[in-house]
């Protein structure tokens, strides 16, 4: 639950923050960036619970960079008046991905990647 709220949370700001440093990216409004980051959190919950585990985290990380890229530049053209160009998708995929490879590794470390056994 602690990884959701964390991701809530810095999903939407680092999609915003990449629309204010990087040139490539544009939103017309707030709310496109908040939504194309509360996208790419749910998407991030769900690689997390099916990929993470000890051992996985490099593999995870890049897996989760791959997926905001392409989230982030299909998503976000799809609104009319946001312009992200591909280069300003992989930098905001960056971010994003540096934000994850420490949730992840707070995660391992924790031990909250163990799955438990189905009932």
């Amino acid at each position: 639950m602690n990884s959701f709220l964390l991701k809530v949370i810095a999903s939407p700001i680092a999609v915003i923050l990449s629309g204010w440093l990087f040139a490539n990216v544009y939103y017309q409004n707030y709310y496109q960036a908040m939504v194309v980051g509360f996208i790419i959190a749910a998407v991030g919950i769900a690689m997390e619970y099916i990929l993470l585990k000890k051992g996985t985290l490099w593999m995870s990380t890049i897996a989760d960079f791959a997926v905001s890229v392409l989230l982030v530049y299909i998503i976000s053209n799809m609104f009319e008046g946001a312009e992200v160009t591909f280069f300003g998708a992989i930098l905001t995929g960056a971010i994003l991905a540096i934000i994850e490879y420490f949730v992840h590794l707070w995660l391992i470390r924790s031990g909250k990647t163990q799955k438990s056994p189905a009932s």
